[in-house]
């Protein structure tokens, strides 16, 4: 197999080798990578089709830029948000797909672009958009600077799963009043006193969580997103969806089980279930421990996948 850069400079995939098989590729297929971000699942993809076709989505500008490299008569890259994925595809008259491949991590190199704001482990603007030019949207420092005390609690919590977040969105409210939030430093700064002592990282990725999802309303466009593979997806076709934190994952593995979010699936009069999907992972597939010892990003990574049934969407 060939070696890309996509696979270690930019971003390294994670379970490459089971997101190819959950897929179930044949040369001729029409498939979808909602996730472009450095390529490597995209590359991947593409190296199994022939006459098929790959259709790539990102908002980011740097991965339209990385979608360059991979410019041949069977790919497709389109600069939009996956929850507008039904009306690019058919768009592009590309409906319906045999499968779909959705890797919901940030890329190694937005991770690793300090004036993006999502790393804690640089200095940088409290950015955290998926794309730095759309205007429209808040960026991590307007939520801490605007929102009130109330609404900084829910995100911390519900978001980040913080575990005193009633206490950290006081401290924030509190230290913005001396001065106004802009960089990652200044965060840090200010809500060092609540920090949990010995955990410090991991408190501060629940609060970059927390913040990253609020700014790109994610799991909102995830859960549009699934809901609409039911139509984009034909019979028989595949569902891999790689999650790397609970909030993601249990709407993956409910929307899966149950056709649904929240919430009991639906049944008929005679108590019968028709879901859109068979899931094929009871548990959901995990990183080797030698994955994980080579690329600390797939220690969280939950992969899982489901197969369309015949039942209408």
């Amino acid at each position: 197999m060939s070696t890309r850069p996509n696979d270690t400079a930019y971003h390294r995939p994670v379970m490459l080798a089971e997101c190819l098989a959950g897929l179930d590729l044949v040369p001729g297929g029409r498939y979808v990578d909602v996730t472009f971000g450095g390529g490597g699942h995209s590359a991947r993809i593409l190296e199994h089709l022939t006459e098929g076709h790959l259709y790539s989505f990102d908002q980011d500008e740097a991965a339209e830029r990385e979608a360059q490299q991979l410019a041949r008569p069977q790919f497709t890259f389109i600069r939009a948000n996956f929850r507008h994925l039904t009306a690019e595809l058919a768009q592009r008259d590309a409906l319906p797909v045999d499968g779909l491949l959705a890797d919901l991590g940030v890329s190694s190199h937005q991770f690793d672009t300090a004036e993006r704001g999502f790393s804690t482990r640089f200095d940088g603007p409290l950015d955290m958009r998926m794309d730095p030019q759309d205007s429209s949207v808040a960026t991590a420092a307007d939520i801490l600077n605007d929102y009130d005390e109330a609404a900084l609690h829910r995100i911390f919590g519900m978001y980040g799963e913080v575990t005193n977040a009633r206490t950290l969105a006081a401290t924030v409210v509190q230290a913005r009043r001396q001065r106004q939030l802009r960089t990652i430093q200044e965060l840090k700064q200010a809500i060092q006193p609540v920090v949990a002592r010995g955990k410090e990282n991991k408190y501060l990725a629940q609060v970059f969580q927390a913040l990253r999802i609020e700014v790109n309303d994610e799991l909102t466009a995830l859960q549009e997103m699934l809901t609409q593979t039911a139509q984009v997806l034909r019979p028989g076709g595949r569902l891999v969806v790689m999650s790397y934190h609970s909030l993601e994952d249990r709407l993956v593995k409910n929307f899966l089980s149950q056709g649904k979010f929240f919430g009991q699936a639906e049944k008929d009069l005679y108590g019968r279930t028709s879901l859109p999907f068979e899931s094929l992972t009871r548990k959901p597939a995990e990183a080797s421990a030698e994955e994980v010892a080579e690329n600390s990003r797939a220690r969280s990574a939950k992969l899982r996948i489901g197969v369309r049934t015949s039942i209408p969407a």
